[in-house]
C-alpha cells in the first residue's frame, strides 16, 4: 500500500479581499484553465454584483461561495452554470429569490440565509431534479410560503420561526 495522496481540487479563493468587483485581470490569467476550476470563493467581500462574463467564463463551476457580500440579484447568465451543485448566497441583500437558480439541473444546495426574501417560487423549487436542501433561515418569509411549501417539496427547507431575526454579527 502506497502513501496516501491528496487530490487538490482546482479552486480560486478570493475571500476577504475587500473586492467590490471581480478582478478583470484574473480572466486573462486563468483563460486557459477556466474549464478546470470547480470552486470559486468570493466570500466576505464588498461585491454588489457579478457580471454575465463571470458566469459564462466559469461555466464548469460546481460550487460558488458568495456569502457576506452586498449582492441583491444574479445575472441571467447564471443559467450557464449547468454543473453547479452548491451556491452560498447567505448574508447578502436579496429581496427577491434569484429564480434563475431554479433552471440549474445539477443544483443540490442553495443557501440564502440572512437575506430579505419574502416570497419563494415553491413550485419551481419542487420541480428541480437534484435539489436536496435550501436554507432560508432569517428571511422575512411570508405566511403563504410557510404553509404551501411543506407538502410540495421533497427536499430540506430550513426556515426560522416566524418573526425571528438574525443574531447580531
Amino acid at each position: 500500500m502506497g502513501p496516501a495522496r491528496s487530490v487538490c481540487e482546482p479552486r480560486e479563493d478570493l475571500a476577504e479581499c475587500k473586492l467590490v468587483s471581480f478582478p478583470i485581470g484574473i480572466y486573462k490569467v486563468l483563460r486557459n484553465v477556466t474549464d478546470q476550476i470547480h470552486l470559486i470563493t468570493l466570500a466576505n467581500n464588498e461585491l454588489k454584483s457579478l457580471t454575465s462574463k463571470f458566469m459564462t467564463t466559469f461555466c464548469q463551476l460546481q460550487e460558488l461561495r458568495l456569502e457576506g457580500n452586498f449582492l441583491h440579484r444574479l445575472p441571467n447568465e447564471v443559467s450557464a452554470l449547468q454543473h453547479l451543485k452548491a451556491i452560498d448566497l447567505s448574508r447578502n441583500q436579496f429581496h427577491d429569490f434569484p429564480e434563475q437558480l431554479t433552471t440549474l439541473p445539477a443544483l443540490e444546495t442553495i443557501n440564502l440565509e440572512e437575506n430579505e426574501i419574502v416570497d419563494v417560487p415553491v413550485e419551481k423549487l419542487a420541480a428541480m431534479p437534484a435539489l436536496r436542501s435550501i436554507n432560508l433561515r432569517f428571511n422575512p418569509l411570508n405566511a403563504e410560503v410557510r404553509v404551501i411549501a411543506p407538502p410540495l417539496i421533497k427536499f430540506d427547507m430550513l426556515m426560522s420561526p416566524e418573526g425571528t431575526r438574525a443574531p447580531p454579527p
